[in-house]
């Protein structure tokens, strides 16, 4: 509790962070002993390249958000904008971390292979359960819940009304669990894929590195995939035209709410950048 009393959730996340992410790859991966010690020394030293070079970044970018906020004039351009810096920053962060990814990669035995593809089965059986049982009437539910537990976080309780209107344009967008789950699969089908053949053919550390890069591009390079251009082009629209909806509908002391908690994530993003 004194610990949370000092800080946000943020900067205690983040600066438990090191432990988080090694129980996320624990649990897809039964690490042992001897990959223990240095997975968490990679993950440590990702996570100071990430708090020195990195926050103070994402300080801006939830600034100049926070201004598009405030000015009350927001566009879908704009978010789009945001979206892209998004997700250019996520890009920058998986490529910087190769060595490391590379390094647990060539570490991996086929049973802690297997152990990822029953966690993979599990992920996939939550995510069915979730938002692919019942009607369509209960997805669409799940689908809005789930959006709403976010925009809560950023602005605070919803009237009745608000919610009603933001469930109409929540079921306005297309129902597409079907085709997120075939491509969540597929990630998951060429992960597993690479490690297979990382540990089969005995790749080196270079090679492993270059097989991981081509799968991580191809990974962000998916939304132009021939196949699948049109399907993620009607999402993005769809869901940033949600976005701006919702803000559109919140009132000033809702929008006063999400500055409020922005500045309190810039100040941590400043704070956690200087070691604080």
């Amino acid at each position: 509790m004194a610990l949370l009393s000092a800080c946000s959730a943020i900067r205690f996340t983040y600066n438990h962070g090191d432990t988080l992410l090694y129980w996320w790859l624990n649990a897809y991966l039964d690490l042992d002993s001897d990959q223990s010690d240095w997975v968490k020394k990679d993950i440590d030293s990702l996570l100071q390249w990430h708090r020195t070079t990195q926050l103070r970044d994402y300080a801006g970018l939830m600034s100049k958000m926070q201004r598009q906020l405030g000015d009350g004039t927001v566009t879908q351009d704009e978010l789009l904008s945001d979206y892209r810096d998004i997700k250019a920053r996520t890009e920058l962060l998986a490529f910087k971390a190769l060595p490391q990814l590379a390094d647990l990669a060539m570490s991996i035995k086929p049973e802690q292979i297997a152990q990822m593809e029953k966690k993979f089965a599990k992920n996939n059986d939550d995510f069915r359960k979730k938002f692919m049982s019942g009607s369509v009437e209960d997805q669409q539910k799940a689908r809005y819940k789930k959006s709403m537990e976010q925009f809560d976080l950023w602005f605070g309780n919803f009237s009745r009304d608000q919610e009603a209107a933001l469930r109409k344009a929540s079921d306005a967008r297309p129902l597409d669990n079907d085709v997120w789950l075939q491509e969540r699969m597929l990630r998951q089908k060429k992960i597993v894929a690479l490690l297979q053949h990382v540990h089969r053919d005995k790749l080196n550390k270079e090679q492993t590195m270059a097989a991981i890069h081509d799968l991580l591009r191809d990974f962000f390079d998916r939304m132009d995939a021939p196949d699948r251009k049109a399907f993620f082009d009607a999402y993005i629209d769809t869901t940033s035209k949600f976005v701006l909806t919702v803000i559109r509908l919140t009132t000033p002391e809702q929008k006063a709410h999400a500055q409020k908690r922005m500045q309190g994530w810039i100040n941590d993003f400043n704070a956690l950048a200087v070691g604080k």
